[in-house]
């Protein structure tokens, strides 16, 4: 999807018609456009998302209000008002003009009323004409770049980190799925289940009686296990909804001045216990690898004791001996010289003693091998010795960090002691509301692990059914053509879960490295991005071998949330070049964010403002004169197509004029307005390469 011009009429702050929008795209794809807070760029950003998807962000304030005041308030009583958003697009050398519009009108109660709004689309065929097309406008745009992705896409660049929090970042598996085109194999998988159900329901229809028990057992545990699976998902929403309130109680009684010293002690003593876990997690995981990769090493001290005496032995008989090899005394006999001096003819005494020691002397190659081997035994009897010295480090670490955090829970609970006997029944309140939080996550978490055990119990009890079913001997000609039907569709779902598997782990792994990669570009710390199997991201610390998270800060969520979104488009966009499965139709991705340098520092604003235009197709980005000073113009200006203002028209009479300096000319930012209503006018900026 490339973007090509956006034009509102009376949506928000935009009375009228506005100019159209035409947005920069090719070597310079950058459109920037600068407003005052106020002056209408959340709306902008908005008006993409409402007439592409009918959603809006989540700083939208009253979405329910999109009627411009002004135009509301001229109109007769009744009279109705029409509010419309346009953008046309490119896509698969195809354009498209989307419009969605809605009406408004007031009644005799002085309340504004709305229609519901409408989408509509033309298409430009090869002769130019623009026709409406034969698919539905909003399959075609979900066809092109989903619904569900598009907060990646059109986003506030200030909160933009909330797309990775609690409530958000469990969308995120979904999201890549449909970025890959994963759920093309879910929802193969899910036919084929449901294939595999109405042959086996044939197959009870028609089987004996022990076909019969088997499939009806297979049944039972099949919805045994769907049980299992929709409880599981379940949990992990309360769990994320009990967090989310844990969170939201220990700030309030932060905030409570008794408890403000008890609290702090507590969220570092948490902090400590967090990265302690971890800690222990990274080293069991790191012994695990030893053992996998050197573990060997430990169970063969006596192996090689029996090598080195089979070779001693070999020596001591003369069969390996390390001196004189056979090619060399051959030599000697055929030029019947010692090397002595002394003349070698046949059937002499001195003849028959070199040639004794033909059988003496050791075949080259034999010998070779066995100082090879001999090596190679010496650097195994030196890896047993390394891997016993990191063993025994990692059990050091182990322990050390054990006692660390047995003090650290103790600590722990002395602190929450004290807060539920605390003066203050506020405080004591707050406690025991996390007291009983924490109990039932607690509980939740011991559930979760428990039903996976179930399911993994389940799943091996499946096989063995599937296994007996396929073993099992059909008499009639139609059980068994029904039993290779089912077994066919099972092997089928089989690989599908594989490839499935296979795909999101090498799209998570490479989407890793992609985001590790602009996201040392951009920061200085020495941190790396890690994105688990759940698409959680975080930030670690590696450097003394172990990763250990790290808490980040604003500046730091929003480059590494900059830099997940940059890796999603690279990586889709490589992606869809070499795997015909992809989910969106398209390779082109436009990157539209409000405000993506607000809470960033110099250094980080520079290098943000650096890679931006490189990661995105096309990019537009609406900033305050305070985002767009000297670092991220200059880093811009070289990638800048098209710039524009938004200019506020103030019905205050006291409102303080504003302005901004663009290629040497002055352009109102704020000025007053002619009337008693506010609204945005829209100005392009003249620039040379224009």
């Amino acid at each position: 999807m490339k973007l090509i011009s956006i034009q509102l009429c009376n949506f928000r702050q935009f009375y009228g018609e506005t100019p159209e929008i035409i947005l920069a795209s090719g070597n310079r794809n950058t459109t920037i456009i600068h407003g005052n807070n106020g002056a209408g760029k959340t709306t902008l950003i908005n008006a993409f998302t409402w007439v592409l998807y009918n959603q809006f962000t989540a700083a939208f304030a009253s979405p329910n209000r999109l009627v411009n005041k002004r135009a509301i308030t001229e109109v007769k009583l009744g009279a109705s008002v029409e509010c419309w958003v346009q953008v046309y697009f490119e896509h698969d050398s195809k354009k498209y003009q989307v419009k969605r519009r809605c009406f408004a009108y007031q009644n005799k109660e002085n309340q504004t009323q709305y229609s519901d709004a409408q989408l509509l689309m033309m298409v430009a065929g090869d002769n130019g004409r623009w026709l409406p097309p034969l698919e539905q406008p909003d399959d075609i745009i979900e066809g092109i770049l989903p619904r569900s992705l598009h907060q990646y896409f059109f986003f506030d660049g200030e909160h933009l980190d909330r797309i990775f929090r609690y409530g958000e970042k469990n969308k995120i598996p979904q999201d890549t799925k449909e970025l890959i085109g994963v759920k093309v194999l879910d929802r193969a998988i899910e036919h084929l289940k449901k294939a595999r159900k109405t042959l086996e329901n044939e197959l009870k229809a028609i089987g004996d009686p022990v076909t019969k028990k088997l499939l009806k057992e297979q049944n039972k545990q099949e919805e045994a296990r769907n049980y299992l699976y929709q409880r599981q998902e379940k949990i992990e929403l309360e769990l994320v909804e009990n967090e989310t309130d844990k969170k939201a109680i220990s700030k309030h009684l932060l905030e409570l001045t008794g408890a403000t010293k008890l609290q702090n002690q507590r969220h570092k003593l948490e902090e400590l216990e967090k990265s302690l876990r971890q800690k222990m997690v990274e080293a069991n995981n790191q012994v695990k690898q030893q053992i996998s990769r050197r573990g060997y090493t430990a169970l063969i001290p006596e192996i090689i004791e029996d090598f080195k005496k089979i070779v001693e032995n070999l020596r001591n008989k003369g069969q390996i001996p390390s001196g004189i090899k056979k090619q060399f005394v051959s030599k000697l006999l055929e030029s019947e010289n010692c090397i002595c001096g002394r003349e070698l003819k046949p059937d002499t005494e001195f003849y028959q003693n070199v040639k004794n020691w033909m059988d003496k002397a050791g075949i080259a190659h034999v010998e070779e091998n066995a100082i090879r081997m001999e090596a190679e035994v010496v650097n195994l009897e030196n890896q047993e010795s390394d891997f016993w010295q990191q063993a025994d480090k990692y059990q050091q670490n182990m322990n050390q960090w054990r006692q660390e955090l047995s003090q650290a829970e103790n600590e722990l609970d002395e602190i929450k002691t004290k807060l539920r006997q605390y003066p203050d029944e506020d405080i004591q309140k707050l406690q025991q509301n996390i007291d009983t939080i924490e109990t039932y996550i607690k509980n939740l978490t011991l559930e979760k692990g428990a039903n996976q055990q179930k399911i993994e119990s389940i799943n091996q009890e499946l096989d063995k059914l599937s296994k007996k079913i396929t073993r099992h001997k059909m008499k009639e000609d139609k059980q068994n053509l029904a039993k290779k039907r089912i077994q066919a569709t099972q092997e089928s779902i089989q690989r599908l879960i594989e490839v499935k598997a296979r795909l999101e782990k090498q799209f998570r792994v490479s989407l890793e490295e992609k985001v590790q990669e602009i996201f040392a570009s951009i920061s200085f710390t020495p941190y790396l991005p890690r994105i688990s199997e759940n698409y959680e991201l975080t930030l670690v610390e590696n450097t003394s071998g172990i990763a250990i998270p790290v808490a980040a800060s604003t500046g730091e969520n929003q480059i590494l949330s900059l830099s997940f979104i940059g890796g999603i488009i690279h990586r889709v966009r490589e992606w869809s070049k070499y795997n015909t499965l992809m989910g969106p139709d398209s390779s082109t991705f436009p990157v539209v964010m409000d405000s993506p340098f607000g809470s960033l520092d110099e250094i980080y604003r520079r290098q943000v403002a650096k890679s931006l235009p490189i990661l995105a197709n096309q990019l537009i980005v609406l900033v305050t004169k305070t985002q767009w000073r000297g670092e991220v113009a200059s880093e811009i200006d070289s990638y800048l197509g098209k710039e524009y203002i938004l200019v506020y028209n103030s019905p205050k009479s006291d409102s303080q004029w504003d302005s901004i300096e663009l290629n040497g000319n002055i352009y109102p930012l704020v000025k007053q307005s002619p009337n008693q209503f506010e609204y945005t006018e829209i100005i392009e900026v003249q620039r040379e390469n224009s």
